[in-house]
């Protein structure tokens, strides 16, 4: 298993992986329109910080990625990068897009009668790194997700970043136990992730931090 940082010669392979490697996960897709949310979990990190970037490649192919961020604070916005990806791709004007929008807003309202929180980001200049990270479903159990990791927190090492954090599902188990596995912690509530359903339930955020 070879790990390595992003390279411009990458690019269309991993828009290719990131479709396809979160199979399996709840959130595979959140509105049904891979392109539009490349444009808010991918390309950022290839055009802002493709040292963070990093990728799995196992006998010739790419198996995995982790997109890293060293301070939140000074990344775009997810929900402007989401406003942005809405009106390039017109995602207002398609079918699984708005059904998941429609979602939200009465998620959103839901939560608000019951004055119960949903998710959101995270900011604290204890924890101001984040990633996100996708392994290929015939590369799991390989060692791939480790060597992401791994890379990633000695990266975090390097720069001297008080710590990092990251952002998944109660529901997701699997995903929890790699993370404590790797040293992340638990952290704070588990509001609900407006929009998303995986086998018609909704689903909550887990908030994990980890410190050098």
């Amino acid at each position: 298993m070879e790990i390595r940082t992003f390279t411009e010669a990458d690019r269309e392979e991993l828009r290719e992986l990131f479709e396809r490697a979160g199979e399996g996960a709840p959130t595979a897709s959140l509105w049904g329109h891979p392109e539009s949310e490349a444009e808010v979990y991918l390309y950022p990190y290839m055009e802002l910080e493709p040292e963070s970037l990093f990728i799995a490649v196992r006998d010739g192919a790419m198996v995995g990625y982790l997109t890293g961020c060293l301070d939140t604070a000074a990344f775009p916005r997810e929900d402007k990068l989401l406003e942005q990806a809405v009106r390039k791709h017109r995602l207002l004007l398609r079918p699984g897009p708005v059904a998941f929008f429609a979602r939200t807003l009465l998620d959103t309202a839901w939560a608000a009668i019951r004055r119960r929180p949903t998710a959101s980001g995270f900011t604290d200049p204890r924890w101001p790194a984040h990633l996100h990270i996708n392994v290929a479903p015939e590369a799991r159990g390989t060692g791939a997700a480790d060597g992401l990791m791994r890379a990633w927190q000695d990266r975090l090492r390097e720069t001297g970043s008080p710590g990092c954090h990251l952002q998944t599902l109660v529901e997701n188990t699997r995903a929890v136990r790699f993370f404590e596995r790797m040293g992340f912690v638990k952290h704070g509530p588990t509001p609900v992730v407006a929009g998303i359903r995986h086998e018609g339930r909704r689903l909550h955020q887990q908030t994990m931090v980890w410190s050098p």
